[in-house]
């Protein structure tokens, strides 16, 4: 195995791990196992459902898959936006979990990453 197939295979199992954990939490928290506090719906919706989106993700990069890096995109780019309805949402007086910020911080970061190593690998892996 060489060095990008490894790069993607890491790049997945973290996806793929990261989607778990973001299916439980939010699935937890909308079956009312987890008081999470001052939730903004619109966000715990999407980050649940984008669960489901990073497991896909995941498993293109385990694969190989060239479509994996432009999903890997998308769910940045919408990411993003939903950060910026919550911070819309925020300054307009909502309540809010500070944790919120974290969470969101970090889920754009780390998709961002995912995207780049995923990018160079897969470019590595066609020449």
């Amino acid at each position: 195995m060489d060095r990008s197939d490894l790069a993607l295979r890491i790049t997945g199992g973290i996806a793929i791990g990261f989607g778990g954990l973001t299916l439980l939490s939010g699935g937890s928290a909308l079956l009312g196992a987890l008081d999470m506090g001052a939730v903004i719906g619109f966000v715990l919706w999407f980050n649940t459902l984008a669960g489901v989106a990073y497991i896909v993700a995941g498993l293109g990069f385990w694969w190989a898959k060239p479509w994996a890096y432009p999903l890997s995109l998308a769910i940045c780019l919408a990411t993003l936006l939903v950060f910026a309805g919550f911070l819309y949402v925020v300054l307009r007086g909502g309540a809010y979990e500070m944790r919120t910020v974290f969470a969101m911080t970090l889920r754009c970061a780390i998709w961002l990453g995912i995207a780049l190593v995923a990018r160079v690998a897969l470019r590595r892996r066609q020449t």
